[in-house]
């Protein structure tokens, strides 16, 4: 990259809104904004502010387009305003977040930090991003991330150990939202969403930053629950051997994905599937998260997740794609009022991208309540 590149994207970086006030040093400084990743040589690098096209689909192999377009891969502009990569040091990652701050300053805005399930990306909640900016005015930012093995985000010191323990991935995101909000009193709200995998990772990272003194609006689960997902497990490897290996193209992994009812809404399909597949020498566009690979922790994921959700010391919600899901700790727990419980139908396991306006509103009506009581109800006459 020449000095003129560099300064070019360092004035583009600086120009990036309302990050917090140290995040700048902590963007990879070798990436300029859209950028090509080495392994992806048809893949767009949305660093900096987002592009508004991804343009048309591309070739590969020499295979006939999906003449439509209907199955193209799309931009994450318009779903998020940023895409920037987060150095951090204590964990040895360079994790990408994609991120809407709120209008709203410093202490007095809240943020959903959204984290994925496993094999997925931060993209998966694009079109809800989207929706909860529209629902909440602005004043709600969405922060979601790619977790270590998965999408954009990548090892700093890359190395044969794969390690996607709990206790990995909840340091991991309480040492990233450390270094993006690093003044506690600072920061705005934080609401932790979690889908799947990434439900427990929120439980379990509530905790440590409630004791580093963050204000925390709430934690909301995502269709998880550990007695009915522990007995699901077994079946997981047949479920993986009904898998492609690959794709001939991303329009072809898009394609699968919708008429499997794997997401059952192509929009997000569009956008979340293109960053869970990389190019491969043998089979076009293999999976980028080898999920046979993960087996070792599965039951380390979800082991413990009903006890730590309702013991978790904040607002507590849990979203569920079936009513036939709650274990026998949960079913105590909602007739004793710990946690509110909402049933979205006509979706699949992936709630947040099959109908993301219903997840928005739910979660929007979360926020508000909860976020009134963290802030305290004024007097009668109290401006």
């Amino acid at each position: 990259m020449s000095s003129l590149q560099r300064s070019a994207m360092s004035a583009r970086i600086a120009k990036l809104p309302q990050l917090p006030p140290d995040i700048e040093r902590t963007i990879a400084p070798t990436v300029a904004p859209f950028a090509q990743d080495d392994d992806d040589e048809n893949e767009t690098d949305d660093l900096g502010d987002l592009p508004r096209s991804m343009g048309p689909p591309t070739k590969i192999k020499g295979r006939e387009q999906h003449k439509d377009g209907q199955y193209s891969p799309l931009s994450a502009a318009g779903y998020f305003e940023q895409a920037v990569e987060v150095e951090v040091a204590s964990t040895g990652l360079a994790t990408r977040v994609y991120y809407t701050p709120s209008t709203l300053s410093g202490s007095n805005g809240t943020v959903m930090i959204c984290h994925h399930g496993a094999g997925f990306s931060g993209l998966s909640f694009a079109c809800f991003a989207k929706e909860v900016r529209t629902l909440s005015n602005g004043e709600c930012g969405v922060l979601a991330l790619d977790a270590r093995e998965h999408g954009k985000t990548a090892n700093l010191k890359p190395s044969s150990d794969f390690n996607l323990s709990i206790e990995t991935l909840s340091d991991d995101l309480v040492e990233l939202i450390k270094v993006i909000f690093p003044l506690p009193s600072e920061a705005p709200g934080l609401l932790l969403v979690g889908h799947s995998m990434g439900g427990s990772v929120i439980v379990r990272a509530s905790t440590p930053l409630l004791s580093a003194k963050y204000k925390m609006v709430g934690v909301a689960v995502l269709d998880v629950v550990e007695g009915f997902t522990l007995e699901a497990l077994p079946h997981m490897h047949n479920l993986l051997d009904s898998r492609p290996e690959g794709f001939d193209s991303p329009e072809d992994a898009i394609q699968w994905h919708v008429t499997t009812n794997t997401i059952r809404n192509l929009e997000s399909a569009r956008i979340s599937v293109p960053p869970i597949i990389s190019p491969s020498m043998t089979k076009g566009w293999k999976w980028r998260t080898p999920l046979r690979l993960t087996a070792p922790y599965w039951t380390n994921w979800f082991t413990g997740l009903s006890s730590a959700f309702l013991a978790s010391r904040t607002a507590r919600l849990l979203v569920l794609a079936g009513t036939d899901r709650l274990d026998k700790e949960l079913m105590i727990g909602q007739m004793q009022g710990k946690f509110q419980m909402v049933v979205v139908p006509h979706v699949g396991h992936i709630v947040h991208e099959d109908d993301p306006v219903r997840l928005a509103e739910i979660l929007i009506e979360f926020w508000k309540r909860n976020d009134r009581v963290l802030k305290g109800i004024k007097k009668v006459g109290e401006l």
